[in-house]
Order: C-alpha cells, then structure tokens, then sequence
C-alpha cells in the first residue's frame, strides 16, 4: 500500500487529529489545486480540479492546523459522491 494510499484509508477513518497538510496532499494527488481567492479572502480556501470541474471550499483551520469533524465529513462525501475515493 503507497503512502497516499494510506493516507487516504486514514482519512476515511475520521481521525480527530487528522491535518490541512495530510488533506493537501491527498487532494493535490487527485488533481486539485489550493487557491485562495485573493488577499481578501481570509482563511477561506478553495481546491479546483479544472479537469473534472470541481470545487471543494472550506476554511483553512486556525490556530491549529487540525480538521474540524464536518470538514471531514463533507470531504470524504463529496470525494465519495464523485466516485474519487
């Protein structure tokens, strides 16, 4: 099992530690891409795959670096609902 692999499996698993790093990786793996918005959009982050033409925004989590559970929960669903993951 490769390590995106792996981390993918652990995504599923909703970990509550579970980081905006580990996320950005398994979604620049599948083609998308972090954009910002622009300087006025604060913490909130969109991932564009202009491939399949999907968005996912969310807020970029602060202070800490870890991932709220419905962060979670609305990522793995709309990955699973575009037959991605």
């Amino acid at each position: 099992m490769s390590k995106i692999e792996k981390e993918i499996e652990r995504l599923k698993l909703r970990p509550k530690d579970f980081t905006y790093q580990e996320l950005k990786q398994i979604l620049n793996n599948f083609g998308f891409f972090e954009n910002n918005k622009g300087k006025t959009s604060g913490s909130r982050i969109v991932f564009e795959n202009k491939d399949i033409n999907k968005k996912i925004e969310l807020h970029k989590p602060h202070p800490s670096n870890v991932l709220k559970m419905y962060q979670i929960n609305i990522i793995i669903g709309l990955l699973e609902e575009w037959r991605i993951i």
